[in-house]
Parts: C-alpha cells; sequence; structure tokens
C-alpha cells in the first residue's frame, strides 16, 4: 500500500464534516463530497468556524488553523478522487447507497488506493461483496463528534487484506486516534455493546419506574458516563440510533436483547430527532 498523502471523504453530514476537520487538523489534504453544491459548501464554512472558535478557545494556533483551511478542498464530481490514497465514505446508512459509491470508486481510484466505509452497522463484506478487489476494501468507524472521540473501529471484511487493516491503524494512529481492529460482525464491538445502553433504558422509561432526564442523571452520576442514553440518542440523531439498532437486530437474525423499541420508532415517524429538529427526548429550542 502506498503512504497516504490526500484524503477523500464522501458526505458532508454530520459525521463527513467532522471527519474532515479531524484530518486537515492534523495536517491531511482533503477532498469533501458531496451532491450538492450547496450542501457541500456550507459544510465547508461550518468546518472553518469551528476552527475559528478552537483558536479563540486556545485549542489550536491560527497558523495551524489556517493551515486547516487551506487542506480542505471541496467538491461535486467523484472524478476528483483520482488522486486519493485512502477515501472514506460517510453517505447514509443504506447498502445499495454504498454499493453503488464503492463501485464508481473502484472505476475512478488507483487500485493502491484503500476504499473505506464510516458504517456504524452494515456489513463491510457485504458492502464489498459485488466489488472487484474487495482486499481494499474495510471499515474505518469514527464515532460521533469525530475530532474529539479517541476510538477508531476497523473493520476486517471477510476478504479484507491484512495489509489493508494494517495501513488503517498506522493512519488512524497518526490522526491521534486509538484504533480497535475488530472483525466484521453485526455492530462490530462499540455499537453491539451500546444496544442494550439504549435498549433497556426506553424499556426502564416506557414502564414508568423513571423519567429520561432521572435515567441520563443516575447514568451520569452514579455510572459515570459522559452523557446518558437519552442526551446521546439526541446527540446522534434518534433516526440514526433507531436503524443501527435495527441493523444490529436483523444482524442477529432476531435476537431478542437487540430488539428496537417501538417508542423509538415513534419518534421517528413524528420527526422528533434531537437536537437536530431542536427536539427528541428533551427540548432544544433554546
Amino acid at each position: 500500500m502506498q503512504q497516504i498523502k490526500t484524503v477523500g471523504v464522501i458526505g458532508s453530514g454530520t459525521m463527513g464534516a467532522g471527519i474532515a476537520q479531524l484530518l486537515v487538523q492534523n495536517g491531511y489534504p482533503v477532498i469533501l463530497f458531496d451532491i450538492d453544491e450547496t450542501t457541500v459548501t456550507r459544510a465547508k464554512e461550518a468546518i472553518e468556524s469551528k476552527l475559528d472558535r478552537l483558536v479563540v478557545k486556545e485549542r489550536i494556533t491560527h497558523a495551524t488553523s489556517e493551515k486547516a483551511k487551506k487542506n480542505l478542498g471541496i467538491t461535486t464530481d467523484m472524478n476528483s478522487f483520482a488522486n486519493c490514497q485512502l477515501v472514506i465514505e460517510a453517505a447514509p446508512e443504506r447498502l445499495e447507497i454504498k454499493r453503488s459509491i464503492f463501485s464508481q470508486l473502484e472505476e475512478i481510484c488507483s487500485k493502491d488506493s484503500i476504499l473505506t466505509s464510516n458504517t456504524s452497522s452494515l456489513s463491510i463484506t457485504e458492502i464489498s461483496g459485488q466489488s472487484a478487489n474487495p482486499e481494499r476494501i474495510a471499515g474505518l468507524h469514527f464515532f460521533n463528534p469525530a475530532p474529539i472521540m479517541p476510538l477508531v473501529e476497523v473493520v476486517k471484511g471477510l476478504k479484507t487484506a491484512s495489509s489493508t487493516v494494517e495501513t488503517l491503524v498506522q493512519f488512524a494512529q497518526t490522526i491521534n486516534k486509538n484504533p480497535v481492529m475488530c472483525k466484521d460482525t453485526p455492530g462490530f464491538i462499540v455499537n453491539r455493546v451500546a444496544r442494550p445502553f439504549y435498549n433497556e433504558a426506553l424499556r426502564i422509561m416506557n414502564d414508568k419506574i423513571a423519567t429520561p432526564s432521572q435515567i441520563d442523571r443516575i447514568m451520569k452520576n452514579a455510572g459515570n458516563f459522559k452523557m446518558g442514553p437519552f442526551e446521546l440518542q439526541d446527540l446522534i440523531g434518534i433516526d440514526i440510533n433507531f436503524a443501527t439498532t435495527k441493523s444490529v437486530y436483523e444482524g442477529f437474525h432476531g435476537e431478542s436483547r437487540f430488539r428496537p423499541h417501538y417508542y423509538q420508532e415513534r419518534m421517528v415517524q413524528s420527526g422528533s430527532l434531537g437536537r437536530k429538529t431542536k427536539g427528541g427526548f428533551f427540548d432544544y429550542d433554546n
């Protein structure tokens, strides 16, 4: 595998923009892609604004911020990834979308480049199942917010080459992350562990044993969690959390301990998705 010099990021939503910010802060030139120019331009402006705030808070220097801004490019043309040694896909969690993206990338990128997905629950083996070179495809799962959360899951699909995994582990270390290698199982490590954290909290709430605010307070004060299960769902997005739970449940062929809760589904149906809609389990109007 060749040395990683330029990275492409597909998707300028919360995760894609966060990954792009993380990379430029650590000195990597990045090409951020989205299908709509207005969307990707808005993401670039948001990243630059966050870099400015980090300077004000004295987390980074002005020189680092300016260099990071220069390293951030945007595009609506996937052909711009032709010279990237690594591409990170952070598109919506739909298998057909991801397969289409990887099919296009195989035509555009060098055969030596590494193609990765930031998927939190879909199978890397299934995503790469129709690829001509599945050995260079792997999972590179960051956590929200990507510039802050230290863990990165490096996921090895059934046909992913060991050299691909080794390169990604080394890359993660260069951006000051703690990589953990894992097999391509439903939910990988963190999301598999986290399902009972959310699901049991929903059951306790639904049984009227405690309210969301009470459960969150107990988990933070007594359990020493940084955030409670309801506050965290609102931050991640209740729709994203519900989709991940469904994926893990289906991946384990209906194992009861991973069964999604109907109340979470009702929240999604109502459009109450958390912070991004200014309301979820808690109110964010102010």
